[in-house]
């Protein structure tokens, strides 16, 4: 039987395609994802440029989305530094007590690490599946640079010791 998660997955919308690579890394790894985060349909993502959907609205939406979970992991590509929403999923993660867990993108960056992240991040790992579940489980709290060299966290923040 798989190992089953429930994950709110935080990530820069143009980067949809590697939240389908995350999820099946990890169902090859014997994880079954059961994933709350918001992907929008063209339909949908239009009305969110256009601004017809409030933010009080998308920030209710979110908060239940965020709550259902037990890990927030933020997807981190170019640009996720510069989503405003990003920042506000991780803010509230923190508040909600949340586990967050940062996972470079191929290609991601130092310097794409959005700022809410490095106050409230409990991990942040490389792209490889035993990295990423490790941090998932709680099993470790690494801070590693893109290819998987370590570094510090950017603060001194008590990290959470949840994962379930």
């Amino acid at each position: 039987m798989a190992n089953r998660r429930h994950l709110f997955i935080s990530h820069h919308h143009a980067d949809d395609e590697h939240v389908t690579g995350l999820t099946s890394m990890l169902a090859r790894s014997g994880y079954e994802i059961r994933n709350s985060s918001i992907r929008a349909k063209p339909a949908n993502q239009r009305r969110l440029d256009e601004g017809r959907i409030p933010d009080r609205t998308l920030k209710r939406l979110l908060r239940m989305k965020i709550s259902w979970a037990s890990t927030v992991v933020v997807l981190i590509g170019k640009n996720t530094h510069k989503r405003p929403w990003v920042d506000w999923e991780i803010k509230k993660a923190n508040e909600l007590g949340k586990r967050i867990v940062g996972v470079f993108e191929r290609g991601g960056t130092e310097n794409d690490v959005p700022e809410a992240f490095n106050r409230y991040g409990d991990a942040l790992v490389s792209w490889t599946s035993a990295n990423v579940i490790d941090a998932i489980e709680g099993r470790s709290d690494p801070f590693e640079r893109p290819d998987g060299a370590p570094r510090q966290p950017d603060n001194d923040t008590p990290r959470s010791g949840c994962a379930a």
